[in-house]
Formats: C-alpha cells, sequence, structure tokens
C-alpha cells in the first residue's frame, strides 16, 4: 500500500513539473500591431501568418497577441509603443524616422524610384534591402530593426477629374504623404500637397477640403474615398510602389536566445510571403470593386508616365547627392534590369 501511493505521488509530482513546464514554456509574449482597422488588409493577413508559423514553430512557446488598429490608428502610436515595449513587433512606414535623425530612409519615398512590384522586389530583397537594414539599424543605435521589407501595394492619384499628365494637376489641391521629396515632386507638377489626416481625408474629400488624393485601390477603396466627388476619378499613375517595414527593436532581438530567433526569423519569412502575394491579388480585386461601385478609371497606358518620370528623376538624383545615397540609388536602378 505504501509503495503504491508513493508511486501516485510521484506520478503526481512528475505530471506537475510536466504541467509546469508547458505553462512557463510560452514566457515568450510577443504584441504585434498595425494601424488598419479592415481585416481584409494585408497587414492583417500578415501578421495571422506571422502568429500562425511562430506558434506552430515554437510549440507554444511563443505566444502572440494581435492588435489590428486597436493600439492606434496612427503609425507614430505604433512606433512610440514599440520603442517603450508596449509592443514588440509592427508595421509601419519608414517615413517616421526622418525626424528621428535617418534622413536617408525618406529613399522609399522617392516617386517612380521602383517600375513595378518586380523591380520592388528586386531591390529591397537583394543588396540594396541589406543595405538599408545595416543603415537604418547602426543610425537608430538599434532601437529598430527590420525584420521584414512589406507593400501597401502601388499608389495613384484619385481626384475630382482624371490625370493624365502633371499639367492636369496645376492648382489642386492633393492629400499627399508627410514625406519631403513627395510634397516636391507634387509641387513641380503644379499641384499644392495638403496634410490631411487619414481618419478625416474621406470627409474632405466629400466637402470639397481636397480636390483628390493619392493612396492604392485597396485602402481608399476599403474607405470608400472612391465615392466621394472628388475621388471618383481614378488615375493610375503609379507613381509610388510602397514600401512598408516590419520592425522590432533591435535590442529586444539581440536579447532573444538563438532558438527564439530562429523561430521569429522563419515567421517573418512566411508572414512577409502571405501579405505580399495579398497585395497582389488584392490589387485587381479592389480595382474591380472599385469600378463595380461606379469610379471612372484611367488606365496606367493612357498616362504620361515619362512627363512625370521628367519631374521625379532629378528630385532622386537630388536627394541622393545630398544624403551621400549615390551608390544606394545605383543599386536600385540596377535592380531593374
Amino acid at each position: 500500500m505504501k509503495k503504491r501511493i508513493l508511486g501516485a505521488l510521484l506520478a503526481g509530482v512528475v505530471a506537475l513539473g510536466a504541467f509546469a513546464s508547458t505553462v512557463s514554456a510560452a514566457d515568450l509574449n510577443l504584441i504585434v500591431a498595425h494601424n488598419q482597422t479592415s481585416l481584409e488588409n494585408p497587414y492583417a493577413y500578415g501578421i495571422i501568418k506571422f502568429k500562425e508559423v511562430v506558434e506552430d514553430l515554437s510549440d507554444g512557446a511563443i505566444e502572440v497577441t494581435l492588435h489590428h488598429g486597436t493600439l492606434g490608428e496612427n503609425e507614430s502610436e505604433l512606433i512610440e509603443k514599440l520603442e517603450m515595449g508596449a509592443a514588440s513587433m509592427v508595421v509601419a512606414s519608414p517615413g517616421f524616422m526622418t525626424s528621428i535623425g535617418v534622413p536617408e530612409v525618406d529613399m522609399f519615398s522617392l516617386l517612380y524610384l521602383f517600375d513595378s512590384f518586380d523591380h520592388w522586389e528586386a531591390a529591397v530583397d537583394g543588396e540594396f534591402g541589406d543595405a538599408m537594414k545595416t543603415l537604418i539599424n547602426e543610425k537608430t543605435g538599434n532601437r529598430f530593426r527590420v525584420m521584414g521589407y512589406w507593400s501597401s501595394s502601388v499608389r495613384d492619384i484619385y481626384a475630382k477629374k482624371a490625370i493624365t499628365c502633371p499639367a492636369d494637376l496645376d492648382g489642386m489641391s492633393i492629400r499627399t504623404q508627410d514625406s519631403a521629396v513627395q510634397k516636391q515632386f507634387f509641387e513641380a507638377c503644379g499641384a499644392v500637397p495638403t496634410t490631411v489626416a487619414w481618419g478625416e481625408l474621406y470627409q474632405a474629400l466629400q466637402q470639397g477640403v481636397v480636390d483628390g488624393a493619392e493612396n492604392d485601390y485597396t485602402n481608399f477603396m476599403l474607405k470608400d474615398h472612391h465615392k466621394t466627388d472628388n475621388g471618383k476619378y481614378v488615375s493610375e499613375t503609379h507613381h509610388d510602389y510602397t514600401t512598408r517595414l516590419f520592425l522590432m527593436s533591435g535590442n529586444f532581438y539581440d536579447s532573444l536566445t538563438d532558438e527564439q530567433k530562429g523561430w521569429i526569423d522563419e515567421a517573418v519569412e512566411a508572414a512577409t510571403a502571405e501579405e505580399r502575394e495579398v497585395v497582389y491579388r488584392m490589387f485587381d480585386e479592389s480595382k474591380q470593386q472599385v469600378i463595380d461601385d461606379g469610379a471612372i478609371v484611367t488606365e496606367f497606358e493612357d498616362i504620361d508616365i515619362d512627363a512625370f518620370k521628367e519631374l521625379a528623376v532629378p528630385i532622386q538624383d537630388e536627394f541622393a547627392e545630398k544624403n551621400n545615397m549615390t551608390e544606394y540609388l545605383e543599386m536600385v536602378r540596377a535592380a531593374a534590369e
């Protein structure tokens, strides 16, 4: 009897130990966020894939909590939370780094820098992308580590009238991104670059506060911007094959074990592939939805792209020379060959 009792006690201790190991194994909890509220956004697909893969690879040793716009719809809020440790990984456009001592990152904002999605992928997945990862990590003192290059598709102009050449923008107020080089480009076209918060843009278009804006089909379709009088003419200028950064604190990453890094790196690779695939698929789906909703589309082939590039290329060259980025610019241009 005593032996049976002792055996049962020992079995209980072993079971409790196994349970404790299971519970304590998930001691790495990652909070991953982006600023879009729609689960149909490519960012959402990307971080959902990250969660699935990293939790599977780690057999539950890493747990992931996802936030789809619930940590803030402004990217500045997400960056602040990443720096405070209230978020582990975030998706953000590169532009915020220009205000924290990394003006070189505005290279991603240069218009007509990339000619196609294939060109963009060749550049960011190659020598140029590697060089930018190193530059960002070093210039931010390891505060930011680029885990993956994501996309927000290609941006076009949507406005109160069709735009086929730069002269068509003369005098028009266009909501643009908060980027010096992009504002410089639109000013060169004769437009008036205007700042409007993303969440307020529908109303601004509806009420005529701005004459138009620029973004990708999926993002402006999900917000119904094309259903306003000042957004129903979509012109496929394809001026910006966008780059978004999947970021983590470099210091936090360095604190992880090699095993944890391996799981995370593999999950990032899977998430990046998923996010891009959704971006490319949704371009066609979102364009069709915009057309079905009554928007009037001027196709890429019917736009004087060369005239736009004539204004964009000198801005690229000027930026590269000013920021000692000529070698980087040559990497991007070589990737198109």
